[in-house]
């Protein structure tokens, strides 16, 4: 069982930054991804970016050059780095822990909204 807990949505004006935050407890072993998807308002959960347990990241064509996803494998703990934040990136954000030969797990979520 992993438990996940996000932190540092909020309301933010376009153009500026926000960093969100999740850790990661319970039983966590060998390979493992976690990453950071979003649900916008009217429409699906989407992939913004994914990090492996061994550094390998992929970022969403929206999310590239953007936003930066990092991991601490020491402290189980993967943030999202987000810059130049459009109405556009308004959406819950959700943590995502993936156990390669086991179990996906998510976070609560975390409100992004970008307006001014």
């Amino acid at each position: 069982q992993v438990q996940l807990v996000e932190s540092g949505g909020g309301l933010v004006q376009p153009g500026r930054s926000l960093t969100l935050s999740c850790v990661a407890s319970g039983t966590i072993s060998g390979f493992y991804s976690m990453a950071w998807y979003r649900r916008p308002p009217g429409e699906q959960r989407e992939l913004v970016a994914s990090i492996t347990s061994g550094g390998h990241t992929i970022y969403s064509d929206s999310a590239k050059g953007r936003f930066t996803i990092n991991i601490d494998n020491s402290k189980y703990t993967v943030s999202l780095q987000m810059t130049s934040l459009t109405p556009e990136d308004t959406a819950v954000y959700y943590c995502n822990h993936y156990q390669v030969g086991g179990d996906s797990y998510w976070g609560q979520g975390t409100a992004v909204t970008v307006s001014s």
